[in-house]
């Protein structure tokens, strides 16, 4: 099930339940997963791409023993606010996961991952991480600042 808005999403997800984030890109998808109590998210790992089949099972592997309940892919707008290829790219593969029987009951939303890749790449840079192992944990550190975000956006929304 795909929502739009993060207030449908949150009335979708089920109660102590942890939510994943991802940052989805060409070659790999950067996983980050959030508390029960959706207030901190946590980088996790990141998927090198291989074919639509082979991601969704390494992610289905990932997500179902931590009993996640929804997912916030981050959607790559322009600078501008429109959407590009790699908005639609991102969307046909949450249509992709949403039609698998593993994903099928999960929700899924979007959030706006302008300049999280930056963001995460500034942390890194701040925390003295070596240009090689910024490269290694960029997409999953990049997951996380997404999976802050729409969890900041859900707590407001629960007014805590």
């Amino acid at each position: 099930m795909i929502f739009e808005t993060p207030e449908e999403f949150a009335a979708a997800l089920p109660p102590i339940r942890a939510i994943a984030g991802l940052d989805f890109g060409d070659k790999t998808i950067g996983v980050a997963v959030s508390d029960t109590f959706l207030s901190v998210a946590t980088p996790l790992d990141t998927i090198r791409r291989k074919k639509f089949g082979q991601d969704a099972d390494a992610l289905s592997a990932m997500i179902q023993p931590r009993a996640i309940a929804g997912l916030v892919l981050g959607l790559p707008r322009n600078m501008d606010g429109t959407e590009g290829p790699r908005c639609q790219k991102t969307r046909a593969f949450a249509r992709n996961l949403s039609q698998r029987p593993d994903f099928a009951d999960l929700p899924i939303t979007f959030w706006d991952e302008r300049l999280s890749t930056v963001a995460a790449e500034r942390a890194l840079l701040e925390a003295d991480t070596s240009r090689r192992r910024r490269a290694e944990v960029i997409d999953h550190v990049a997951a996380g600042y997404i999976l802050q975000g729409a969890l900041d956006r859900l707590r407001h929304l629960r007014g805590a």
